[in-house]
C-alpha cells in the first residue's frame, strides 16, 4: 500500500526517518515516497497490459513537477485541467502528443494555447465549448481531436462533491445532446470528433459503478458505429478510490478485471485518468504539535499545519489517519486521550482530525496526517496570510527539496501599492 513503516517505535518513509527529515525541512512539511509512487503507477499500467492504454495522471491531484516528472519517465501522460497545468505539463518533458485536456471553463486563451502547442486531445464538456474549439482551431488553421464528455447519470457511494457523474453535475453532457453532436460532426470542420469521454467521481471504491457506467457507454459507442460514426478513442477517466481509514477499495487489477471484458468488446483505444490511485498514499502532511490545550468539553491538539495546507477534512470532513512520528505515543493504553487535531487558521473547521486517540501529547511532538498524496498541496492556500509548506521526495535512503517552503515575501511578491 505504501512505504511509511515503523522502525524501532519511529516513522520512516522508506529509509529516512521523517524526523529527520521535519529536523532538516521544518513543519508543515509533506513528504512522498518515490517508490510508492512509481509502484502505483506501475500497478496500474500492468492490470491494463492486454489493452495497452493511454495512462494520463490527473495532475489536479498533484501538479507538482518533479513528482509528474518521475511519471512522465515512467511512461505516463498526463491529464490537464487548466491552462496552468498545460505550462507546469510541458516543463516535466511530457509529449504534447500524451496531454488530454479536461475542464468545464477552458477560455478562448487557454484552448489557443494548448492547440499551439498540439496536445492530443481535448474532452469537451459542452456545447458552446465545442464550438469555441472549432472557432479557433480554424484561426489557427488546424485540425484538433476532441472526445465528448458524457454524463452517464450514474449513482455512486461517495462524497456529493466529488461526484460527477450525476445529471445534476456541472460536468459533461447528456447522451441525446452526445448523439446529436456525432451525428452532425460536420458542423465542426476544424475538429476531429472521434472520442468519447466518461469521469463519473472520486474515491470509488468498488467497480460496481464503472462497469454500470462503461457498459453503458460502450453501448452506446456502438449505437455510434452502426450509424456510421468512428469511435477512435473510449476515455474512462479516473476515480479509483484508496485506503484513507478502514476501507477495502478495490486494486488496480480488480478494477481491470472487471472492466477490461468490456473494453475489448469496442474497437477504440483505451485512455485512462488516475491521480489519487497513484500519489494519495504516496505522501504524508508533516506538523508539529504548537500546544495542547485542555478544556472541559475536549483536549486539542493545535499544530502548526491548517485547513489551509490540507483542506479535505474541512472541506469534505474527509478521514485521514493520523499517526504520531514517535510511536510510543500511540500504543494501546488506559492511558489513551482523545484529542481534535486542529489547526491555527481563524475558523472553527478549520481541523485535520477529530477525537483521535493518543497517550499525553506533548508541544512539539511530530504527527503524520496520512494519505495526503494527493489533493493536498494542490488544495493549499495562503489563507490567514501563511506561507504554503515545502515538498520533499525521498528515494530510498536518499531525500531532495521539490518545492522550497514559500516566504512572507512571497504572499506580497505579485502585489501592488
Amino acid at each position: 500500500m505504501h512505504d511509511f513503516k515503523y522502525k524501532n517505535n519511529e516513522l520512516y518513509c522508506e529509509s529516512v526517518a521523517v524526523k529527520q527529515l521535519a529536523e532538516k525541512y521544518g513543519t508543515p512539511l509533506y513528504v512522498y515516497s518515490h517508490k510508492t509512487l512509481v509502484d502505483h503507477y506501475r500497478k496500474i499500467r500492468e492490470a491494463f497490459r492486454a489493452i495497452k492504454p493511454l495512462i494520463c495522471f490527473s495532475m489536479k491531484a498533484n501538479s507538482n513537477i518533479a513528482l509528474c516528472g518521475i511519471l512522465v519517465k515512467e511512461g505516463a501522460g498526463l491529464d490537464i485541467v487548466s491552462g496552468g497545468e498545460l505550462y507546469i505539463a510541458l516543463k516535466t518533458g511530457v509529449a504534447a502528443k500524451r496531454i488530454v485536456y479536461a475542464s468545464v471553463g477552458k477560455t478562448e486563451k487557454e484552448i489557443e494555447i494548448a492547440i499551439k502547442h498540439h496536445i492530443f486531445l481535448f474532452n469537451v464538456e459542452s456545447l458552446p465549448e465545442l464550438k469555441m474549439i472549432d472557432k479557433v482551431a480554424a484561426r489557427l488553421g488546424r485540425r484538433q481531436t476532441v472526445a465528448i464528455r458524457i454524463n452517464p447519470d450514474v449513482r455512486l457511494k461517495t462524497h456529493k462533491y466529488i461526484t460527477t457523474g450525476h445529471k445534476e453535475n456541472k460536468f459533461g453532457v447528456d447522451m441525446e445532446t452526445a448523439r446529436g453532436i456525432f451525428m452532425n460532426c460536420s458542423r465542426f470542420p476544424h475538429l476531429n470528433i472521434c472520442g468519447v469521454h466518461i469521469h463519473i467521481g472520486s474515491q470509488i471504491v468498488d467497480s460496481g459503478p464503472f462497469v454500470k457506467a462503461i457498459e453503458k457507454i460502450a453501448g452506446f459507442i456502438k449505437e455510434l458505429e452502426q450509424n456510421g460514426v468512428n469511435i477512435r478513442w473510449f476515455n474512462i477517466g479516473g476515480g479509483l478510490g484508496i485506503i484513507y481509514s478502514n476501507e477495502r477499495p478495490q486494486t488496480a487489477a480488480e478494477y481491470a478485471k472487471a472492466i477490461v471484458p468490456i473494453l475489448k468488446k469496442i474497437k477504440a483505444g483505451v485512455i485512462l485518468e488516475p491521480g489519487r490511485f497513484i500519489a494519495g498514499n504516496s505522501g504524508i502532511l508533516l506538523t508539529r504539535v504548537v500546544y495542547v490545550k485542555e478544556t472541559a468539553a475536549k483536549n486539542f491538539a493545535i499544530m502548526d499545519a491548517g485547513m489551509n495546507d490540507l483542506a479535505r477534512p474541512s472541506l469534505y470532513g474527509a478521514y485521514h489517519n493520523v499517526l504520531p512520528v514517535e510511536s510510543a505515543s500511540y500504543r494501546p493504553s488506559s492511558k489513551l486521550r482523545s484529542y481534535d487535531i486542529v489547526g491555527p487558521i481563524c475558523e472553527s473547521g478549520d481541523f485535520l482530525a477529530k477525537g483521535r486517540k493518543f497517550i499525553d501529547l506533548k508541544q512539539g511532538e511530530l504527527l503524520a496526517v496520512m494519505s495526503a498524496g494527493a489533493y493536498g498541496f494542490s488544495m493549499s492556500s495562503n489563507y490567514n496570510a501563511r506561507p504554503r509548506p515545502a515538498e520533499v521526495m525521498v528515494d530510498g535512503k536518499h531525500h531532495r527539496l521539490i518545492r522550497r517552503r514559500e516566504t512572507y515575501n512571497d504572499l506580497i511578491r505579485n502585489e501592488l501599492r
